[in-house]
């Protein structure tokens, strides 16, 4: 049968690798403006796409604004083809909203110039979550072209149509050799004939149709001017297939249009037996995961819904800054950069722009909470306002480092009663503090403390408002101060931790009576991997904290207890060590449990000052049942996954005998490259993997449950135990021949990278849990939500009114000590809380935290509705949903299922 190739023009750009970000950007200023230059000369050079990356347009005409109206031309004539995205991320390792907010922003910036495409174009991202396809659908797209995570185990076509978890369905075309397949056409005409035969009609035809897609170009590449005599040559030398400059969207619409039957695949796609996924990729520079980590749930879950809150009280919602913070997650979450296999130089941008993150969001956060709890109606000398961005009413023990009197003194609720509160640890700066008050207004006579002391404080708050505040006021006359005392052991309602002589933690959960020996195991190991990959080392020596303890103490409230653990573990220097089974090195670590009166989640820290090289530290939790698999938590979703991939397994030793066989025929002549053999797979099937916000272990009685706040990375072992990874270290950015990558390097193997050994101190935090009954039963994804969703203590006095906070003019509150914009009923989960893009009205995003069973809910607002619908990712009408006067009663989601609502009150 007669072939249609499609040869599609594009460069795929890095925006930073072995280089920076700088460096290619002064790149894309001659490869674009060639591009254009092109394509405005020569009529025949029909297409060319800019990698689906809309940020490439911000960054060329920042430096270029002269080339924007070219620019507008050439899209709005489909001939420069651009977007969706803002920047190519890696799917597997950023958060819903960040996903969500990279395309909305990179459609955004897309019309600022003409049409986008409305094609789901993701050539390098390491293997597919399994939740996109409904993600696609919610921004009306409804085809997806990407590289990485099916084999032909699976398929047997490279299009065919991909079911997410929920059910919603995506048609695809996988390309089988990577987006550089076709980007080096020989101009020799006999090298041109067998590279069009070897490459396009033999190795890219395995599609469904008579239709070959074919990629011209690869990383950082200028364009092929003679592209279309290229083809023109090819359609002479071979008339009975037809050669055309095509784009994605053609392709797809022609392999539609011939009706062909396509097979299915389903959920997450991360196999890497054609091309390598790089499944561990998640603990690379643990410092910088861990950054992420902590950021895109301070965005989301504090930042963006306290605006709201703050935009309802009648303050001005920043679109400018946040739209500032979210494009600078988007550069680093381009997957190079989020996978962390880049080089030093490119890494310290990478933290930068956290840096940048940071500082603005936590000075959003400053400004809002003080313009909120100085418009508060209280005359108190100093106040402490707590503020719940949840949508749910709280009890929690709050943990604030806050300026304080050095006195007496009694928290009082909204209601005046007494709110209990222990202090931490303290140090007096009372010179430093009081040296820092402006007095815009001299005459005015204020409350000033004699004493003032920095304090870590643990607040006992009940009752808070859901999605709201409450104020605290200082009431020197009394103490509601619960003062800490040494103990041996720690508890509160729920359990009771002991550390044994060795070093180990015994939970005993008092809800059920089962003691959980042997927990928290600290457990180093070399890693002989680089910046894609983790693998052990050839001689690996393991160390566990077992019999390493140096010494403990322990302390305890009526509301707040800790536990600090003290190790040095003899660990080897380097991996050259580690193979002679030498341990010349102490790691000191010391580990801090803590239990907060109420709290169903057990608080840890790790912190480590780390000293070796080329190595892996993890903790692990033994769940004592034994269960084949484990939950996770996906992009708006809970996955099971299997503790090990059987099947998988089984296809890839298979395949490596295979090859060792076929090793042996020829007789050592001309070894047979693992790597290039079709049967055999680039990477094993391994279960690292990788998480939102929680594992869990359990069966019908009862579980366990790990919380990550640092890297997002865990295997389970054994079928009973979590093994979640604190960090891991390498020293080269590319390196040969791993246990867990055989074959060449991936990235530059001389390209060192000093820094990835993280020769620094290192802080981890996480919580652990146990529960009774199933998985469904803990809710555990409402917890996870509310974990990684700290309450908002902010102090006031004016005493504090100068360079600590910035001088303003003091002003005469009259807003209630109290407030609630909206409620739920806590069984949906809550992924995103904002204003709606240039509308007056609210964006409110929830999902089903369930694994198979269906959850609605309903959301009580305090102000009368106006207008609320259903939206899809684009805040677009959807459809209608019930309003009866103050309340939105949610329809039903089934597994999966997330659901956008657009809310505007009286």
């Amino acid at each position: 049968m007669a072939k249609k190739i499609h040869v599609v023009p594009h460069f795929h750009w890095d925006r930073e690798w072995y280089f920076t970000t700088s460096r290619s950007k002064v790149y894309l200023m001659k490869d674009l403006e060639d591009v254009l230059d092109t394509l405005e000369n020569d009529p025949e050079f029909k297409y060319f796409m800019l990698d689906a990356q809309g940020s490439l347009l911000d960054d060329y005409i920042k430096w270029r604004p002269e080339d924007e109206n070219r620019i507008k031309r050439l899209v709005q004539s489909h001939r420069l083809i651009i977007g969706p995205w803002y920047t190519q991320s890696d799917l597997m390792l950023i958060s819903a909203e960040s996903i969500v907010r990279n395309m909305y922003y990179g459609m955004k910036t897309c019309l600022k110039y003409g049409p986008y495409m409305n094609v789901g174009y993701v050539p390098d991202s390491f293997g597919m979550s399994g939740n996109m396809p409904q993600i696609y659908n919610e921004f009306g797209i409804k085809d997806t072209l990407f590289w990485r995570g099916v084999t032909n185990d699976m398929v047997k076509h490279t299009d065919y149509t991909w079911r997410g978890h929920d059910g919603s369905k995506v048609f695809v075309t996988q390309i089988p050799y990577g987006y550089y397949i076709g980007g080096n056409i020989p101009e020799d005409e006999k090298d041109a004939q067998d590279f069009w035969q070897n490459e396009c009609l033999k190795k890219a035809g395995t599609g469904a149709t008579d239709n070959i897609y074919f990629p011209n170009g690869f990383d950082q590449a200028p364009i092929r001017k003679n592209l279309v005599d290229l083809v023109k040559k090819q359609q002479e030398a071979d008339p009975k297939n037809t050669y055309v400059i095509s784009c994605i969207e053609d392709y797809i619409k022609d392999v539609k249009k011939a009706h062909p039957e396509l097979e299915e695949v389903e959920g997450e796609l991360i196999l890497g037996k054609h091309s390598r996924v790089h499944k561990s990729i998640f603990s690379s520079r643990s410092d910088l995961k861990a950054l992420n980590t902590k950021l895109q749930n301070y965005v989301t879950n504090v930042l963006e819904p306290l605006l709201t809150m703050s935009y309802s009280l009648g303050n001005e919602y920043p679109y400018g800054p946040m739209e500032t913070i979210w494009k600078l997650f988007f550069e680093n979450a381009a997957h190079d950069s989020i996978g962390s296999c880049i080089s030093d130089t490119a890494n310290e941008d990478v933290y930068m722009r956290y840096k940048q993150i940071r500082d603005i969001a936590e000075a959003l956060v400053e400004l809002h909470t003080r313009l909120i709890s100085t418009s508060i109606k209280n005359k108190a000398d100093m106040t402490i306002t707590m503020f719940n961005t949840l949508p749910t009413e709280r009890d929690d023990v709050v943990i604030a480092k806050l300026y304080l009197p050095g006195t007496t003194f009694a928290l009082k609720d909204a209601q005046g009663n007494n709110v209990d509160y222990t202090i931490i640890e303290s140090r007096d700066l009372t010179d430093y503090v009081l040296s820092q008050t402006i007095k815009l207004n001299p005459s005015k006579q204020f409350y000033i403390p004699e004493k003032v002391i920095e304090a870590t404080i643990a607040i006992s708050a009940h009752n808070l408002p859901a999605m709201g505040y409450e104020q605290y006021t200082l009431d020197f006359t009394c103490t509601s101060n619960k003062e800490l005392e040494d103990t041996n052991d720690i508890e509160n309602e729920f359990y009771s931790i002991h550390i044994e002589n060795d070093g180990t933690l015994t939970i005993t959960d008092k809800r059920n009576g089962h003691i959980y020996k042997n927990q928290a195991v600290l457990e180093e190991n070399g890693d002989g991997g680089d910046s894609f990959n983790y693998s052990p080392a050839h001689q690996d020596l393991i160390t566990y904290s077992k019999d390493h303890l140096v010494e403990a103490y322990a302390n305890t409230s009526d509301i707040y207890a800790s536990l600090k653990a003290f190790y040095k573990m003899p660990i080897p220097c380097d991996l050259e060590e580690r193979a002679l089974g030498k341990r010349s090195l102490e790691l000191p670590i010391t580990m801090t449990v803590s239990l907060r009166k109420g709290s169903p989640i057990i608080d840890f820290k790790v912190h480590i000052d780390n000293v070796g090289k080329s190595h892996r530290l993890c903790v692990v939790f033994d769940a004592e049942l034994v269960s084949k698999f484990n939950f996770a938590d996906e992009q708006f979703g809970v996955i099971q996954r299997e503790n090990v991939h059987t099947k998988e397994m089984a296809l890839y030793n298979e395949a490596l005998e295979k090859s060792k066989t076929a090793k042996e025929t020829v007789n050592n002549a001309v070894p047979l490259n693992f790597q290039q053999n079709q049967t055999a797979w680039q990477e094993p099937p391994i279960s690292i993997e990788p998480t939102q916000s929680f594992v869990s272990l359990s069966d019908s009685n009862r579980g366990v449950a790990l919380i990550p706040q640092g890297v997002r990375e865990y295997e389970v072992i054994d079928n009973h135990s979590i093994r979640l990874t604190l960090f891991r270290t390498y020293s080269f950015m590319g390196k040969e021949n791993l246990i867990y990558r055989p074959g060449r390097a991936s990235g530059e193997r001389i390209i060192e990278t000093k820094d990835a050994e993280l020769q620094k101190p290192l802080d981890f935090t996480f919580g652990f849990m146990t529960f009774d009954g199933d998985f469904n039963d803990a809710n555990i994804a409402n917890l996870a939500k509310a974990y990684n969703t700290p309450v908002i203590a902010r102090e006031y006095a004016e005493f504090l009114n100068g360079r600590l906070i910035f001088s303003q003019m003091e002003v005469e509150g009259d807003k209630s000590n109290t407030y609630s914009l909206f409620t739920t009923k806590n069984k949906l989960v809550v992924s995103a809380i904002k204003k709606a893009e240039n509308k007056d009205a609210y964006i409110i995003r929830l999902y089903n935290g369930k694994f198979h069973q269906d959850i609605n809910d309903q959301l009580v607002f305090s102000k009368k509705i106006k207008k609320a619908y259903y939206t899809n990712l684009k805040e677009e009408y959807e459809g209608n949903i019930k309003v009866d006067n103050h309340t939105i009663s949610i329809k039903p989601l089934s597994h999966c299922k997330f659901v956008t609502i657009y809310v505007e009150l009286d």
